[in-house]
């Protein structure tokens, strides 16, 4: 997914480059307005991650010249949190407003729900909301887990967990990686909190092969024989 992000704080932008860095999303990164309204039609983003506070012009300006142009989808990512900014940036035509500081994993989730709402990539991969492994279900609409017919009762980070490893079965998934994603960029703990709640899934779904460990690198989602 092509995503234009205009933020004149270096220091910001790097923290969501690094944060968008991967997977599915492509990022271009320009720090005036002028630049991002001329990469809306070079770069044809997917998305825009906007900034409202722009040495040359308001990021206000910005979002409404871009909606004249386009349909391009525009969150809004501002420090900036009254009330009366979020309907100004709402009614010129933004579709979503996040507020400065925020948590990489709710951008993306922003972005991914905003993308789903108005369609706006075609090479988005369809939504699946139940992961059927064998006997194992898990239910990403509803959080629910259950195997062999049975319900498996799991707290909110455990499904969090196991959504997050359940999604690409077979991969390693280093530790670093999912302390990251799953617990945040804010999470300064122990990594031994990670091992509890492994231990934790896998007692539950009385098998630890659904859960494998890499040695020296994490773990990766398997499928019991």
């Amino acid at each position: 997914m092509r995503v234009l992000l205009v933020e004149d704080d270096q220091s910001v932008a790097d923290g969501l480059l690094d944060g968008l860095s991967g997977g599915t999303f492509e990022t271009r990164h320009v720090s005036t307005g002028a630049a991002a309204l001329e990469a809306l039609s070079e770069f044809s983003p997917e998305i825009v991650l906007l900034d409202l506070g722009l040495p040359d012009i308001d990021g206000t300006e910005v979002c409404r010249k871009m909606r004249t142009v386009s349909a391009v989808p525009i969150i809004v990512v501002s420090a900036r949190d009254e009330e009366i900014d979020r309907v100004v940036a709402l009614e010129i035509g933004a579709d979503d407003y996040v507020v400065k500081p925020f948590g990489m994993r709710e951008l993306i989730a922003r972005i991914r729900a905003v993308v789903r709402r108005t369609g706006s990539s075609e090479n988005e991969a369809p939504i699946v909301n139940e992961r059927v492994f064998g006997s194992l279900i898990i239910d990403v609409r509803t959080q629910k887990v259950s195997l062999a017919g049975e319900d498996i009762h799991v707290t909110a980070k455990e499904f969090e967990l196991l959504e997050y490893l359940s999604s690409d079965p077979g991969a390693v998934f280093k530790r670093s990686d999912i302390l990251h994603d799953v617990w945040d960029t804010n999470w300064y703990g122990t990594s031994k909190t990670l091992d509890a709640h492994i231990a934790a899934i896998r007692k539950k779904l009385g098998n630890a092969a659904w859960i494998e460990s890499v040695r020296g690198v994490g773990f990766r989602f398997g499928q019991p024989s």
